[in-house]
């Protein structure tokens, strides 16, 4: 498949077609420029929302969450050398969220769900199921996953943004006609600090007390029990499952290929990434964590285009779990939801335009249309329906 070409410069593929392996490795070092850290924020409308949720409402250890999350993407992005993103997992935090079937998750229940998560993808990437089970899914199906994914990011944006429509509107239209040669990321969270202190002087006043106290997180294996692992298990990893398969193995893999075809990943390496990530968070205290598509589409969205984002944000969480954790939720605060929406938006519109090439035959276009329609409910069902409608339709049973 063609590469998109975001540079301005050559195509891509002409690049690649004339270089050696050696110059491939030299350009795909990291970069940490002003473009790279622009990008290095894409992901905030996803991370944000939920680390706030976890911190608020599970009362996880904030050291903890943010040290996870920044050891995982400092690794993240010197293994791959593309925004490769690291996400929370999205139904475990809503369930967790919301005291899923009646129950009400302690923070020992997440990080056994961690746990629980992270023996799950080392299986699936040690034994080579992942890459097999990826091997069933047709093309039309997996675009599906993707373009309804996009639509999905696009949709919980938008719910974002209505917070303040009128504002939101117009940090929308400034993203997408802005020419000025500062990176739009940084803009746009300039704004929105600019927002909180108009809304919330005190703030600015609570902010400049924040001292630097460094602390380290209290491991989280020790205090969890196996009634803890099995209910995080049962009550949260399990029902993740089929998501993070659809959007944080097949789509984040394909869409990575996509865009840096010189630096390819493999569902395996995803997959045994993915495990290794959720023991380093449950080890700590966090939380369970997957590589999105999504995430990555915002990362390239604002700018990035090697690991350096992922490297640089990292480190940023890495400093504030260590020395900042005390004040983080202040911290938390000047990313108000309309510019977070305005972000997620925009990464679900790159994203979904990631899956136009459908192919011409009828039976793909439908196939991918109708998979994007169950994306936005469920991931996991899409991808069932996909398989089944593909090979459905390629066998004769049905005409769309």
């Amino acid at each position: 498949m063609e590469s998109v070409d975001f540079s301005g410069k050559a195509p891509r593929t002409a690049i690649i077609g004339s270089m050696s392996a050696g110059p491939i490795a030299a350009k795909a070092r990291n970069r940490y420029d002003l473009a790279e850290l622009s990008g290095a924020f894409g992901d905030l409308g996803t991370l944000v929302p939920f680390v706030v949720a976890y911190l608020a409402i599970v009362k996880m250890n904030p050291a903890g969450v943010l040290l996870g999350f920044g050891g995982a993407m400092i690794a993240a992005g010197l293994w791959y050398r593309t925004p490769f993103p690291v996400q929370p997992m999205k139904a475990i935090g809503a369930a967790a969220a919301t005291s899923a079937a009646g129950v009400a998750v302690t923070p020992a229940i997440v990080v056994g769900a961690g746990v629980a998560t992270a023996a799950i993808w080392l299986f699936l990437g040690a034994t080579g199921l992942a890459r097999r089970i990826a091997e069933w899914i047709p093309k039309p199906a997996l675009l599906g996953v993707v373009l309804g994914l996009g639509f999905s990011f696009m949709l919980e944006g938008i719910r974002m943004m209505s917070s303040s429509s009128w504002l939101a509107a117009a940090l929308l239209a400034f993203a997408l006609l802005a020419q000025s040669r500062l990176p739009v990321m940084l803009l746009l969270l300039a704004a929105g600090v600019g927002i909180t202190l108009w809304n919330d002087p005190s703030l600015g006043a609570q902010a400049a007390l924040v001292r630097p106290d460094f602390r380290l997180p209290d491991l989280g294996w020790p205090g969890i029990s196996a009634a803890d692992v099995w209910t995080g298990a049962v009550l949260l990893a399990l029902p993740q499952l089929p998501l993070t398969f659809g959007n944080a193995l097949l789509a984040v893999t394909s869409e990575n290929n996509r865009l840096f075809p010189d630096r390819p990943v493999t569902e395996r390496g995803v997959a045994i990434s993915t495990g290794l990530a959720n023991a380093w968070s449950s080890a700590l205290g966090g939380v369970p964590m997957c590589h999105g598509a999504g995430g990555m589409a915002g990362h390239v969205k604002f700018g990035a285009r090697t690991g350096g984002a992922t490297v640089m944000v990292g480190v940023l969480l890495t400093v504030l779990a260590l020395f900042f954790a005390d004040s983080v939720h202040i911290l938390l605060r000047f990313f108000p939801e309309p510019v977070l929406g305005v972000i997620l938006f925009l990464a679900g519109a790159e994203l979904a335009l990631s899956s136009r090439e459908a192919g011409e035959e009828r039976v793909g276009r439908f196939v991918l249309l109708t998979t994007a329609a169950f994306t936005v409910v469920h991931v996991g069902v899409a991808v069932i329906y996909g398989i089944a409608a593909y090979h459905a339709s390629k066998r004769g049973w049905f005409r769309p």
